[in-house]
């Protein structure tokens, strides 16, 4: 089947209700008719989503981005003109055409353009926008690969869009505009690029910050989360997984049972244990962490242990997104010293 067939079943699907599986350039995102109540409902369903947690709508530039947004600031047209198509969610009062499920049941609505060929495609060939939060069960690896979305749903529920694999890896920065100017959620867009195009400086992402509700409380199910990407435990394997520094590694190589160590400095283990390398540049980091994630869950190992990325050099601002990923990604656990004990 040609690229445009496989397009146009796709559109096929997503106009009756159906779900769709498409290709970005950061992780493939499940997608469905944001007009669409019931089919943002399964797409909520499919993931076992919290209804809190809000969807970011994705559109084919800032031309549709605006007629989803009760104002479209000066500060976003200019973000938009120079960072999009690409990994910058622009967060914004949203109109009244936009559905509550979609915000979490919050006033403020979160859009972007994907750079990725057949997710703009597939966004003009359907001529409105798509939910597209990341094609996993809700807390575990995102999926940068259609292998990843098929392991995980039936294909009577979910039709994938195949697009090789995502080259970026780590999901889109998440900047607010509903007020002054405040990243969410680090990512490949740095406060670096913002502040180069804005001209003066947006709020920093801090740790933590984005685990709270807008009334500054512990989010519950009923309580819209400000943005996605901002729930404490997120981003997990299957099996408990630890941060490691170089003070925990004779602890790891003393475990008896296996565990599945991903090292971007080149150490090595004696059985059981197994080592996956990854890249130690922060961009091909990022590109090839899920996968990697995936990949030691595969092993079925008693830990996953990751190496803590550093944090100092040049790629200082992406390797804070990356260690914002894996924080979460083992938030569920009881920390190093105790599951290396």
């Amino acid at each position: 089947m040609s690229t445009s067939e496989r397009i146009r079943a796709a559109v096929e699907r997503l106009r009756r209700g159906g779900i769709v599986a498409f290709p970005t350039e950061t992780v493939y995102g499940l997608g469905a008719d944001a007009m669409n109540a019931a089919a943002i409902a399964r797409v909520f369903s499919l993931k076992g989503r919290p209804a809190s947690n809000p969807l970011i709508l994705h559109v084919a530039g800032a031309a549709a981005a605006r007629g989803l947004v009760r104002r479209w600031p000066d500060a976003a047209e200019r973000l938009a003109a120079a960072l999009w198509p690409g990994p910058l969610t622009i967060v914004l009062p949203k109109a009244d055409r936009v559905l509550p499920a979609i915000t979490g049941g919050g006033d403020n609505v979160a859009v972007r353009a994907p750079d990725h060929p057949l997710a703009l495609a597939l966004l003009g060939e359907f001529g409105g926008p798509l939910v597209g939060p990341s094609a996993n069960p809700s807390g575990r690896v995102s999926p940068t690969a259609a292998a990843h979305v098929s392991a995980s749903f039936r294909p009577q529920d979910v039709l994938v869009l195949d697009g090789g694999p995502c080259r970026a890896g780590i999901e889109s920065t998440v900047l607010s505009l509903a007020g002054a100017p405040r990243i969410l959620r680090p990512g490949l867009i740095t406060a670096s690029q913002i502040e180069a195009v804005l001209g003066y400086p947006a709020t920093p992402w801090q740790p933590g910050r984005g685990q709270e509700s807008p009334a500054g409380g512990r989010p519950g199910m009923a309580e819209p989360l400000p943005a996605p990407g901002q729930l404490p435990s997120h981003y997990a394997p299957a099996t408990p997984a630890v941060l490691f520094d170089s003070a925990d590694w004779p602890r790891i190589l003393s475990r008896t049972a296996t565990t599945a160590i991903l090292t971007h400095s080149g150490r090595t283990a004696p059985p059981p244990h197994v080592v996956l390398p990854l890249p130690g540049a922060a961009a091909a980091y990022a590109a090839r962490l899920y996968a990697a994630l995936r990949e030691a869950d595969a092993l079925m190992p008693s830990l996953i242990a990751v190496e803590r990325p550093p944090t100092g050099s040049a790629d200082a601002e992406l390797w804070v997104a990356i260690l914002d990923r894996l924080s979460r990604a083992v938030a569920r656990t009881d920390g190093p010293r105790n599951l290396l004990s």
